[in-house]
């Protein structure tokens, strides 16, 4: 394809030439206004001039006219100097403008979202109040979540909230040289990630939250529910980094509850639909990562599960409402607070994001779903239901 082609549909083709369009438009209508005020002054000017010609040469006559024709002049200019300095104006001091990119849309991000706006509201920064946000989603693809970046970038917000490794990562490279702060959630290594240090310090004007998964208890979970089980299979998205480091973590506990990991990597989401059939042929039962791209195709997963009668278990309680049949997995809502809380004091001016090492939720609960487990033939342990801190009875697929 030709330069001339690609710039064509970057700029007239895709999502985001409305907004190019609309810029400029705004910067013409703004000289516009300028131009016209300058020229007003201009003609004046002119006018003044030609009637004090007409009236002859008469220096009595002449400095009053020329004291008018001053006067007249500095008072369009400074009407043109007080509009361009209104326009030009920031926004109101404790409002702010931030853009929130999400990778995928699946629950868990979805969630992670809905708690950050909580987490600013509760430090009293809310949307359409004192908060303009401005949302965008990538549908999984990395070239459009830096798109997004980028254009965010263009627009100066105060902040941008990165949803997920990937987003995260594409809005850190597009903030390197400017003083917008990044603060990211649903990353599960930051430091896989290259967005932290090994002490959990940030690298750069950059902070968040992680949602590392618990694998040890998740293993401890699946084992009490399947005694018999020996093999589990892992699907993931190669170039998440953050998948690679969990599938790691994985496989060096597997052993002490018996287990062994079997992974299937995939580079798209139209990859997943052979690689969970030839999957299920391999292993006892299916375990999800917050891989974003297979997240995106879960019915998928659970489909070719199903006609093999295994069972899949989910990293979070999203995944076990949409059919998965249990999670020893993370509150995302609570996750976005924390997340939210953490960007009201970059906003404030109460901390920089440089300075803020990023945080995790500890705390991780059981989600069931009975109606799930039913459909591979599977009975869930009432000690399991009794302890768990929700229990589903439906599969609901949004």
């Amino acid at each position: 394809m030709s330069v001339s082609n690609i710039m064509f549909e970057t700029f007239f083709c895709t999502p985001y030439a409305e907004y190019y369009t609309s810029i400029a438009h705004r910067q013409y209508k703004k000289e516009s206004k300028v131009m016209k005020r300058k020229l007003l002054a201009v003609m004046m000017t002119a006018a003044m001039v030609m009637s004090l010609v007409a009236c002859g040469n008469s220096t009595e006559q002449a400095q009053p006219a020329a004291a008018e024709t001053a006067e007249t002049t500095e008072a369009a200019t400074a009407e043109t100097e007080a509009a361009t300095a209104e326009e030009a104006q920031p926004a109101a001091e404790g409002s702010y403008t931030i853009g929130i990119s999400q990778f995928a849309e699946h629950g868990s991000l979805d969630n992670c979202r809905e708690g950050f706006l909580e987490g600013l509201k509760e430090a009293g920064i809310e949307e359409g109040v004192n908060l303009t946000v401005l949302f965008d989603n990538a549908q999984a693809d990395m070239g459009t979540a830096s798109t997004i970046s980028d254009s965010y970038v263009s627009q100066k917000v105060d902040l941008i909230c990165a949803i997920a490794t990937p987003s995260a990562m594409s809005a850190y490279n597009s903030c390197m040289d400017t003083d917008i702060p990044v603060i990211y959630t649903a990353v599960s290594d930051p430091v896989a990630s290259g967005l932290a240090n090994e002490d959990g310090t940030s690298v750069g004007n950059i902070t968040g939250t992680s949602d590392a998964l618990p694998v040890t208890e998740q293993l401890g979970m699946i084992r009490e529910m399947m005694p018999d089980a020996k093999k589990i299979g892992i699907l993931f998205t190669t170039s998440e980094t953050n998948s690679e480091s969990t599938i790691a973590e994985y496989k060096a506990h597997a052993a002490e509850y018996g287990f062994e990991i079997v992974d299937s990597g995939i580079n798209t989401i139209a990859d997943v639909p052979m690689a969970a059939a030839d999957l299920v042929e391999k292993v006892d039962c299916i375990t999800n990562l917050t891989d974003n791209t297979v997240v995106s195709a879960l019915q998928t997963v659970l489909d070719a599960a199903k006609k093999k009668g295994i069972p899949v278990f989910g990293s979070e309680v999203e995944q076990v409402k949409n059919g998965c049949v249990a999670s020893m997995g993370l509150d995302y809502v609570q996750l976005g607070k924390q997340t939210g809380a953490m960007a009201a004091k970059v906003l404030k001016g109460e901390a920089a994001a440089s300075d803020l090492p990023f945080e995790i939720i500890s705390e991780a609960s059981l989600y069931v779903n009975t109606a799930a487990a039913e459909k591979v033939g599977m009975e869930i342990p009432s000690a399991m239901l009794d302890k768990a801190a929700e229990k589903f009875e439906e599969i609901v697929v949004e």
